[in-house]
């Protein structure tokens, strides 16, 4: 007797690449014009237990701070280890409006030893064209300590001369930002790829028509619909939120 074996082949099922997940056009691309500004200024801590400056630096500052008020003296005359000349910086981030508030770094730039229990005085925060866009004052709130003992030794954890001010900083002034003109906006990878650059085009103009072209592995290039042209933000919240599969390059990784 004989016996029929059948066969039966099916094509295989390829599951996602674990290596390559969707993933949304927000986390892969910036609008072009929306983004933060650096804020930089010069201010003075006081409050300090003898571990201010040594300098004349501060001293001078005092002074200028005085005389702000009526009050004349001599940079010389003032003898202080309680104050210390710092820079203070701030990130403005975009759409800021007056009144808000942002976070602010202070550390220290002459000899100061520690700003433990320092209060920074109201400080400019400018921008890279020399306008104030932000003050901060407030007291500090540092990542370590120092202490000491009756017997003349002490210690110290991390590092006592790099502060925070937690909304520290109060918005002036905000920066228009300026990302549809012309009824036109470019997305700006963060990390540029001509293949994925080709995915996003092609998912927008599924989704919208022929609204977006690749200009580069960088940029994709963003016409809005008529129908959405005169509210750009509802036309952005519906691009970033579509997903592809970006492209990325292969490596290779050997288990220790």
């Amino acid at each position: 007797a004989g016996f029929l074996l059948l066969f039966s082949f099916t094509a295989p099922v390829l599951a996602a690449d674990p290596l390559q997940p969707m993933v949304r056009i927000k986390d892969l691309a910036t609008i072009e014009g929306v983004r933060s500004n650096q804020l930089v200024g010069m201010g003075l801590v006081v409050g300090l237990q003898g571990t201010g400056d040594r300098g004349g630096t501060a001293m001078q500052m005092m002074s200028n701070m005085t005389k702000q008020f009526g009050i004349l003296m001599d940079p010389r005359q003032i003898r202080s280890r309680n104050i210390a000349v710092v820079s203070v910086t701030a990130t403005l981030p975009p759409f800021a409006l007056p009144g808000q508030n942002a976070d602010v770094l202070v550390s220290t730039l002459g000899d100061a030893k520690s700003l433990q229990g320092g209060v920074l005085l109201q400080t400019a925060l400018k921008g890279a064209n020399g306008q104030t866009y932000a003050v901060a004052q407030g007291p500090l709130t540092l990542g370590g300590f120092d202490g000491g003992s009756a017997g003349g030794s002490s210690v110290r954890r991390n590092i006592t001369t790099v502060a925070r001010i937690p909304d520290g900083g109060i918005v002036e002034q905000g920066v228009p930002m300026n990302f549809s003109q012309g009824g036109q906006m470019n997305l700006l990878l963060r990390r540029p790829d001509f293949t994925t650059a080709q995915r996003i085009a092609s998912a927008l103009n599924a989704k919208f028509g022929n609204v977006a072209s690749p200009v580069d592995g960088g940029r994709v290039e963003v016409t809005l619909p008529e129908s959405l042209r005169n509210s750009p933000s509802s036309f952005i919240a519906s691009m970033e939120g579509l997903t592809i599969r970006p492209d990325t390059v292969a490596r290779v990784v050997i288990n220790e």
